[in-house]
């Protein structure tokens, strides 16, 4: 009998710890998930873009005339002093090459050229004999009206042709003068690039800085012919810096002058700012995606001293945050526990160790937290990031960090 109640104790004691681990096997565990809690703090909201750096006051040097700019004495980056620095050299061209035709035509011209010149070296020698001749019969005329021979008229005669004659004498040489320079000016079309005498060292114009700073860019850096009008040098003052962001007009209208602007994303520290500017029009700029997009050009100005940001440069890259909104204490929890159910936004709050699914009213939202208007308090647990498998009810628990 008492073996047969051994038996029996045993066999329910093995049947008992069965159960249980049956039980403990299917009971349901919690589900492990990341907790956040509400907190109450300063919280700002920001509008985030790219911008970049430059020179509020770029001066772009031209040439003044056409000519052969010669290589570049400066390099990007060397100080210039105002009206001291030679910054660009300007020489004249050499003579252009002749094609065959061309050719013909000049050396026509010039034999046409020294035509005329023989005739007008002709006409200076008929029109002096001929004022010889009038200077003789003046003489006569003179004798022979002393002596009472001619009338007066005669010797008036004989003085208007002397005059007459030097007149043409002297209008004979000026157009053996135009003839000659139309010569020389026929015979200059002819020579070669190659004979053509190199430029004295007085012959050029030489182009100075008109201010002060360093080279920003150089436009002609090699010898080269240009016009007008070219580009050659651009020049600035490094230390005179702005930076200039294009916002989407959507986010400008919420930027006022004056806003504070957090600048980073440069390779150094964070630097203060503020916007100067927000242009009254707007220009259409598309993405990398092929996304048209209405931009508005945004200027944003220094607030730390130089010594902070005097690694940056001209076209520097940079990350604008520029402040819309802010609030000294506001009731806040991580973007990331926040999911849409229906028209609301909703949580799953964590009380009693469950997930309980909680609709709230929110303000303001940054990238990182968003103000909570009502249906949380200070210091409730929400789930961050919450997956498929939390549903409202679950048992939660806490996911330690490694």
């Amino acid at each position: 009998m008492r073996a047969n109640w051994l038996k029996r104790v045993v066999g329910a004691l093995v049947l008992i710890a069965a159960i249980v681990v049956v039980i403990w096997f299917v009971w349901p565990r919690p589900i492990l998930a990341d907790l956040a809690a509400v907190t109450s703090g300063p919280m700002e909201v920001t509008i985030e873009d790219e911008g970049k750096t430059r020179v509020r006051n770029v001066y772009t040097v031209s040439a003044p005339l056409v000519g052969r700019v010669l290589r570049n004495p400066r390099r990007v980056g060397d100080q210039v002093a105002a009206d001291e620095t030679i910054v660009a050299v300007l020489q004249p061209m050499a003579p252009s090459l002749l094609d065959v035709r061309s050719r013909e035509e000049v050396q026509a011209a010039i034999a046409a050229a020294e035509a005329a010149v023989k005739f007008a070296e002709a006409e200076v020698r008929r029109i002096d004999a001929a004022l010889e001749y009038s200077r003789t019969e003046l003489t006569r005329a003179q004798a022979l009206f002393r002596s009472n021979t001619i009338a007066a008229k005669m010797l008036d005669k004989a003085k208007f042709d002397v005059e007459t004659n030097e007149a043409a004498l002297v209008s004979a040489k000026a157009q053996l003068d135009v003839r000659r320079h139309e010569q020389h000016n026929a015979a200059a079309r002819l020579i070669d690039p190659n004979s053509a005498a190199q430029p004295g060292p007085n012959c050029c114009v030489q182009i100075r800085a008109p201010v002060s700073g360093r080279v920003l860019k150089i436009n002609q850096e090699s010898e080269t012919i240009v016009q007008p009008g070219t580009p050659l040098i651009e020049i600035g003052d490094v230390l005179d810096l702005e930076i200039v962001a294009d916002f989407l007009s959507t986010d400008a209208v919420q930027i006022k002058d004056g806003a504070s602007v957090r600048i980073d994303g440069w390779g150094g520290p964070a630097i203060q700012g503020r916007v100067t500017r927000v242009d009254p029009a707007g220009f259409l700029k598309v993405s990398a995606l092929g996304i048209e997009e209405q931009r508005v050009r945004t200027v944003i100005d220094f607030v730390d001293p130089p010594r902070t940001w005097s690694r940056l440069g001209h076209d520097f890259r940079v990350i604008v945050h520029v402040k819309i909104w802010d609030a000294e204490n506001a009731l806040t929890l991580p973007v990331g526990a926040l999911f849409r159910k229906g028209d609301d936004w909703a949580v799953f709050a964590v009380k009693d160790g469950r997930a309980r699914t909680t609709l709230l009213r929110i303000g303001r939202r940054n990238n990182r937290v968003a103000e909570v208007l009502s249906g949380l308090s200070a210091g409730d647990q929400v789930v961050l990031h919450p997956s498929d498998r939390i549903k409202d009810g679950i048992a939660i628990a806490a996911r330690v960090s490694q």
